[in-house]
């Protein structure tokens, strides 16, 4: 039993460190076609997994508009539904996630940004990890800022880039894992902001939202998509669930997590289904919730192999 046991750990290692350095790893030939034709793990509301109980309701309206009155009853719903991921960004980073959906808010009372999903979250950004990953590149998507101010806005993108430096990748062609590699480039950042322009500033990266509670209908959803133009460039198709205000109330007891983790069978399914490549009927990033407790990165990353390819 005890070597089983042993043998099961070393496997999971093997796993992990494989995933922290899947881009590393791929076959040549995938290294040299731009990254949107790769198909790529990402994390729908990244940050959301340290939600703040102090900190009023964001979203959905008709629970924000009943925050004030009945906050102590309503905040744990909301956290229970506005919890889409468990592991931190370093684990979902290990975990082999390539793109990172992260949306900022800020705090009237305060002048610091926090990110948020339906509560304001208390993490600020910090990926030291890439310094031990030097071949891994990463997608941060930054989007739905809620109460910011223009100094605001450029406060956060002064941060970032003093933050990341010389690891930006400027924008507009799609870079190859090759070039980054070549120019030390590991970070693309898309900020999707009309107010601000800069040439490491990358435009809001198209996201296929099936706005639905129900996995038959955002795999219909995305079906429906594949069949229209493909975007030029990066593009997400995100298997994430939605759920209302309605939603919450009706199922009181439920959470996100449980009904996220009920649904990605089916929801994987479709992923294996899949291919990466140039084509029309190709995928690029796939983003979901609750990432790096299932087979899900592992399930993206094998799509891209020899008989996929472009």
């Amino acid at each position: 039993l005890c070597t089983t046991e042993k043998l099961d750990k070393n496997k999971k290692m093997a796993e992990m460190e494989s995933l922290a350095d899947w881009m590393a790893n791929l076959n040549e030939k995938f290294t040299k076609i731009p990254l949107s034709q790769l198909a790529i793990p990402g994390s729908h509301d990244a940050m959301a997994y340290s939600l703040d109980m102090d900190s009023s309701v964001l979203e959905p309206k008709k629970i924000k508009a009943l925050d004030k009155m009945f906050s102590t009853f309503l905040r744990p719903i909301v956290k229970k539904w506005g919890t889409a991921q468990e592991k931190n960004i370093s684990e979902q980073l290990d975990a082999g996630m390539r793109y990172f959906d992260l949306r900022v808010a800020g705090k009237p009372e305060s002048s610091d940004l926090f990110f948020y999903h339906g509560l304001y979250t208390t993490m600020t950004v910090k990926v030291k990890w890439l310094g031990q990953h030097t071949k891994e590149v990463v997608i941060l998507a930054f989007s739905h800022f809620k109460e910011m101010s223009a100094n605001q806005h450029t406060d956060l993108t002064n941060f970032l880039k003093e933050h990341f430096k010389a690891k930006l990748c400027p924008k507009p062609q799609v870079p190859s894992l090759k070039d980054c590699w070549e120019s030390g480039y590991q970070v693309i950042l898309s900020y999707d902001n009309r107010s601000v322009d800069d040439p490491v500033l990358w435009p809001g990266i198209e996201y296929w939202w099936a706005d639905h509670s129900d996995p038959k209908e955002v795999i219909s959803y995305l079906n429906n998509q594949k069949q229209k133009a493909r975007p030029a460039g990066l593009f997400v198709a995100g298997l994430n669930l939605t759920f209302d205000g309605n939603d919450m109330l009706l199922y009181l007891t439920k959470s996100l997590k449980e009904k996220t983790m009920t649904a990605y069978p089916l929801l994987l399914d479709w992923v294996k289904e899949q291919h990466s490549g140039s084509d029309k009927e190709s995928v690029n990033i796939i983003a979901g919730d609750f990432v790096g407790v299932n087979s899900f990165a592992q399930d993206i990353i094998q799509l891209n192999n020899a008989d996929n390819g472009p």
